[in-house]
């Protein structure tokens, strides 16, 4: 697992980072004498990162988690872990490869490892602070957290600082092949469980079992008081010592289960408050000292190389090259690149051939066939003044003389031009099209300037901003080397291929054949070809066990995996068999959501076998036994959290999630089960359900969302309803109730599951009603991509529920969303009306979207969207108007119905006088309109009922506009006409919108 050489001891370890960082420009400091969470907390870090002065340095950080606390069972969560801390600041360009030196100079073998940067955005509400990057992966481990900080303390940083964080601990289980903490080699001789594993097991018992409450609330109190205080006088490192001591001991209260919804958001309020202030506060005083330590440079912008030329038609190469980019950006870059580059193109007169964009995780890749050498020559025509005021008696005026000035033009040189029958003077000259290198360095430049992802950091350099860093830029036309300047970055005629390479910079000399010449270095730059590779290497080792891949199921997961890696190198491992007695779903969702692991089954059974994947060629043993190690590691806390879960009663659960904050102005989830458990019961007597099916919805709404309490759902948050039919059927709970608080999740995508028995049904559309009423109650509605508690997704659940579940057919939208504002009513939360008129619209939106991705023609969609507060009829009347919309008798009752609404008022007719009507054709009208409200009684929404009984009516219709004056000069006939129209409009108004059609 190293690279031949004896493992390092712990300490050894530590001494070889400090040489190294040491080495490499940075301070060696000491660890913080007060308890932190994190390296990051320690003033070396959360301070020092404030400002301009640079500052690098390392230290080791003993990190203090009450939360772990596992009573040393557990073989990779510890209560105290030790970290290894870096800062670099500013950021010095090459981060990455600096930290890849520190593994080597650790023992780690680069090239047998599977090392891998994971997208993490971090963030620390406590302090204020947030920053973009990644977890590191070694043999699926997270060994380390690499992040470019962008904020701290509230503050915006400029010089960004690199901050890289190493879990030793887990390095040092890998280097030495050990499994469990406690058997490393601290030392010659010693072990880490011989130095620490005692204060392990006791420091557990006190944070989860004997911490007394009242003295650590009275504890943060003090702590927060001092702070305080010590900022009102102007000391910002003692406060923000005293931040710290707050934050450990809130830390504490909490491992104890004793913060309530309320305190919590107060007490994280307060620190962020208090680091806000420490933060300006320092940032301050170091500006009054005249930055000791001096100002960082900024990067000084690149100088564009002179232009080539190319004489004949070239293919364009062009290549961004990044850090590990989200793997959600990957596509979303590829075809925002692939926007611009064509937009831009087109705006040019540079003749091209087809345009092709790729991407893998570090570099998108842009290729443009048969490039013309330069734009193609134009006339362009100036218009000046009329020539009217040009010449006064043949001579040119001032006007004229102006104008060719302007122009750089004698007078003689202008011609007269006719617009729109008026005369101008005008100069036409030849534009000569610009070099083809000219036009493309300009702009590829502004392709780059404008990159924007959905989260965007700032690094190095002075202007640019992206999802993750802009590192290199390779520009070929042909095999000339095309110069692009963006900022800082100078393109030049080589890219980087896999870090581990022996040579990781290699020269390109051709913008032809790119793909294959990455292919030859390991680099596989089509998409879907990774994607393939990926499914195929999956179902190869899985087969070789006597197992699949579920790859439909799993596309998502695969989708993923493509975007992480450049090379899809498949391993297969296994777990021990004893683990398959816990949950598959807590099995697979550990493989899937943590490690992104492709589960391996036999049919539908879970085998003990994994498939993962390495970013390129290396030592599958060695990746296999690491990757085994992890899951070990992860079924280890999932069991632990199954037997701590299994000891508490589901109402008992029930009654700590008032401790759980839903929304600050909604409530705990506690009041969120209570208002689901209310409502269900109401939607379940608008349904009319059978009394054992309300009975079942009686008793899982009294457990509503208990699981969300339960430690396996804290740690995996999409196991929710999942661990609640597990935990209560392990209760005794009836088997109906276990199913419905499992069915109330559902369902969790847009196309995801739904519901299979009635009450379960009634409790998801509780649960979405209410979640949907109460953002539209606060203003958390959606915009644009920004959704962050789901309202679009519940809505699309609730509708697809209506839609599918024909118990629910009694069930309206209105009355759901009117039953769920009465109980934020109740709970004394004021319910606009207004609120609920656009919490309609939206799920009307998510109905009208649905029919119209199903391939529904549009007008017949938006004819039924009258129906949108019933989607299910809505379905039986789209079906039947596909049906009857091009018959004879459907197209004529539209004809005659359009011409009935067309003609009538928008306000409503009063104080009409029915006795005038008394033409024939009027009385006929009125009993063909009668005639059809009798065959429609009830059935409002039965079209081929409607289309069957239409002939007579239209006949009518047809017969009234030919034989009287609908709008008679006598305004009382007018007003009686125009009613009787309006009561056939009213009559067929509520099957459809027949404007529409």
């Amino acid at each position: 697992m190293t690279t031949g050489q004896t493992p390092l001891t712990m300490q050894d370890a530590i001494l070889t980072l400090q040489n190294y960082w040491s080495a490499n420009g940075c301070m060696i400091t000491q660890p913080l004498n007060t308890e932190v969470g994190a390296g990051t907390a320690n003033p070396s870090t959360a301070l020092r990162v404030i400002g301009p002065e640079p500052w690098s340095v390392a230290y080791v950080e003993p990190s203090v988690r009450p939360d772990d606390s596992r009573y040393g069972e557990n073989p990779n969560r510890l209560q105290t872990h030790t970290q290894f801390q870096v800062i670099l600041k500013p950021d010095p360009g090459n981060p990455q490869e600096l930290y890849l030196g520190s593994l080597a100079a650790l023992g780690v073998d680069l090239t047998a490892h599977d090392i891998r940067f994971v997208e993490d955005n971090w963030a620390s509400p406590a302090l204020g602070a947030w920053g973009l990057g990644w977890e590191v992966w070694l043999d699926g481990m997270e060994i380390t957290q690499f992040t470019y900080f962008q904020q701290v303390g509230g503050v915006s940083l400029n010089p960004v600082s690199v901050e890289i964080t190493y879990g030793l601990e887990r390095i040092l289980m890998n280097l030495q092949g050990v499994s469990h903490f406690k058997d490393i080699a601290y030392a010659p001789g010693i072990t880490y469980g011989e130095v620490f594993g005692q204060s392990e097991y006791e420091m557990s018992r006190y944070y989860l079992d004997d911490a007394d409450v009242d003295t650590n609330h009275k504890l943060f109190e003090a702590y927060a008081a001092e702070a305080r205080r010590l900022l009102d006088l102007e000391l910002p490192v003692p406060a923000y010592l005293y931040v710290l001591k707050c934050s450990h001991t809130f830390n504490v209260l909490d491992a104890r289960g004793a913060i309530s919804t309320t305190e919590r958001a107060k007490a994280f309020s307060l620190m962020r408050g208090l680091t806000h202030e420490s933060a300006k506060l320092w940032a301050a005083r170091r500006t009054a000292l005249g930055h000791p330590l001096g100002v960082a440079p900024e990067a000084a912008p690149a100088v564009r190389a002179p232009l080539p030329t190319v004489p004949g038609t070239e293919t364009l190469l062009f290549e961004i090259g990044l850090e590990e980019l989200p793997y959600a950006d990957v596509v979303a870059t590829t075809d925002a690149v692939r926007e611009s580059v064509t937009a831009k193109l087109a705006a040019t007169r540079l003749r091209h051939g087809q345009i092709n964009v790729m991407a893998t995780p570090r570099r998108v890749v842009v290729t443009v066939e048969r490039v013309e050498p330069r734009e193609a020559d134009t006339e362009k025509t100036v218009r000046g003044p009329k020539a009217a005021a040009a010449y006064k008696d043949g001579a040119p005026t001032q006007a004229l003389l102006g104008f060719a000035r302007s122009q750089g033009v004698e007078p003689d040189a202008v011609r007269t031009v006719t617009v729109k029958g008026t005369d101008y003077v005008a100069v036409t000259r030849e534009e000569p099209g610009r070099p083809a290198t000219e036009v493309l360095s300009d702009l590829l430049s502004e392709v780059v300037s404008n990159l924007r992802a959905s989260r965007n950091m700032r690094w190095n350099d002075p202007a640019l901003s992206f999802s993750r860093p802009v590192r290199w830029l390779l520009a070929l036309l042909g095999r000339t080397p095309l110069p692009v300047t963006v900022s800082a970055l100078a393109s030049g005629t080589t890219t980087r291929v896999h870090r581990t390479a022996a040579d990781p910079v290699v020269q390109v000399t051709t913008a032809e054949g790119y793909s294959h010449f990455l292919k030859m270095h390991g680099i596989v730059l089509e998409r879907e070809v990774r994607y393939d590779a990926v499914v195929r290497g999956a179902e190869r080792l899985a087969a070789e066990v006597g197992g699949r891949i579920d790859a439909a199921g799993q596309a998502g997961l695969i989708d993923e995996i493509t975007d992480i890696l450049e090379f899809p190198h498949p391993v297969r491992g296994s777990f021990e068999e004893r683990y398959l007695d816990l949950p598959a779903s807590v099995l697979t969702t550990v493989m899937r959501k943590h490690q992104r692991y492709l589960p391996v089954l036999d049919g539908d059974r879970l085998m003990p076998h994994f498939i993962t994947f390495a970013n390129g060629a290396c030592d599958d043993d060695v990746v296999r036994t690491g990757n085994e190690a992890v899951l070990r590691a992860r079924y280890e806390d999932a069991a632990f959290f199954w037997r701590a879960d299994l000891k508490v009663a589901p109402a008992d659960f029930r009654a700590r999630l008032d401790q759980l904050t839903f929304e600050d102005r909604l409530g705990t989830v506690a009041d969120r089960a209570t208002r689901i458990a209310a409502l269900a019961l109401e939607l379940a007597a608008h349904a009319g359900l059978a009394e054992d099916t309300a009975a079942t919805v009686r008793r899982a709404g009294e457990l509503a969302k208990f699981d969300l309490a339960s430690q396996m759902v804290v740690e995996f948050s999409g196991l929710a309803g999942v661990m609640a039919e597990e935990y209560a059927r392990r209760a005794g709970e009836p088997e109906e109730v276990a199913r419905a608080l499992a069915e109330m999740e559902l369902p969790r995508s847009a196309g995801g599951a739904l519901p299979a028995s009635d009450a379960g049904a009634v409790l998801s559309l509780a649960d979405r009603f209410d979640l949907v009423t109460g953002m539209f109650v606060i203003g958390a509605v959606p915009t644009g991509s920004s959704d962050p508690f789901g309202v679009r997704r519940a809505a699309i659940g609730l509708v697809n529920v209506l839609r599918a579940v024909p118990a629910t057919a009694a069930v309206s939208v209105s009355d759901g969303l009117r039953a769920a504002a009465a109980r934020y009513t109740a709970q004394g939360i004021e319910v606009p009306a207004e609120r609920l008129t656009e919490a309609a619209e939206l799920i009307a939106r998510r109905y009208e979207q649905q029919l119209t991705d199903a391939g529904h023609e549009h007008r017949l969609v938006q004819a039924v969207r009258v129906w949108a507060d019933r989607p299910a009829t809505g379905d039986r009347v789209l079906a039947a108007l596909e049906q009857h919309v091009a018959s004879d008798e459907f197209g004529a009752l539209v004809a005659a119905l359009q011409r009935v609404v067309r003609i009538l008022p928008a306000d409503e007719l009063a104080d009409v006088d029915r006795s005038l009507l008394t033409a024939p054709a009027e009385h006929r009208l009125a009993e063909a309109t009668e005639a059809v409200r009798g065959v429609l009684q009830g059935r409002e929404d039965d079209l081929t009922a409607l289309v069957g009984a239409s002939a007579p009516l239209v006949e009518a219709i047809d017969a009234f506009f030919n034989e009287v004056l609908v709008m008679d000069l006598d305004l009382g006939i007018r007003a009686a006409r125009l009613a009787l129209l309006s009561d056939v409009a009213r009559l067929t108004s509520r099957t459809l919108d027949w404007s529409a059609l």
